[in-house]
């Protein structure tokens, strides 16, 4: 069931527990990735590769954080999860949004922004899978849907705090946060333009040279990593 479809059922079974709920389900929708990546047989040096990408793309967004809504975490998660997949994806997008809220602050927003930016991950791995993403202006134009999808996504946690909510309440928030999703879309095509593909080229190498977060080897024990 998607999010939509339970945001629509619970408004009638669960109206005085909608946020419970909703983010039940949210919790519930990422578990699969973590037990996935809990399970899966990867070395010491990618487990430390994928904290250094989700420490970089959470530290990345602290200097920016007097300018709403620009920042270049997205695009870091995006390039990340075009290299090394889905799976990869969503662990650094979730994991960004945890470290970036160590210093501005962590609240019921967080769960919601870990939800949001692994989702981002997630869709990014897989067009990256199909070589979608490898134009730089297919690129720009997720990385600006990305800005939205974001926005949309958090927006829902406000919504839902309120238990009074209506559908006219709903729609004045998401027309209310269309600037703040817009300069987060346009700062995505910004660093995406310029940047993605000199990252995209370093951490492919990173990858081939060191056969880090491989996906045939995956789902494959690997010799123990003695470096």
């Amino acid at each position: 069931m998607s999010l939509s479809g339970v945001l629509i059922l619970s408004e009638f079974i669960w109206p005085e527990h909608l946020y419970f709920w909703i983010s039940l389900f949210v919790i519930g929708t990422a578990a699969p990735f973590f037990i996935r990546f809990e399970v899966r047989h990867i070395s010491g040096r990618e487990v430390v590769l994928i904290s250094i990408l989700a420490a970089i793309a959470g530290l990345s967004r602290v200097p920016f954080s007097a300018f709403p809504s620009v920042q270049p975490v997205t695009f870091v998660i995006i390039v990340s999860s075009v290299v090394f997949g889905p799976e990869s994806g969503f662990i650094i997008g979730t994991l960004s949004a945890f470290v970036s809220n160590l210093f501005l602050g962590q609240g019921p927003w967080t769960i919601w922004q870990m939800y949001a930016w692994g989702l981002i991950g997630v869709l990014a791995g897989f067009l990256g899978q199909t070589r979608i993403l490898r134009s730089r202006l297919v690129l720009c134009v997720f990385g600006f849907l990305a800005g939205f999808l974001f926005g949309w996504i958090m927006n829902l946690w406000i919504i839902l705090m309120n238990h009074e909510w209506t559908w006219a309440m709903v729609m004045s928030y998401y027309l209310s946060s269309f600037y703040f999703d817009f300069a987060h879309a346009l700062s995505n095509v910004f660093f995406l333009a310029i940047f993605s593909k000199s990252w995209i080229k370093i951490l492919s190498r990173f990858k081939l040279k060191y056969r880090l977060l491989d996906d045939t080897q995956m789902t494959h024990p690997k010799h123990k990593d003695t470096n």
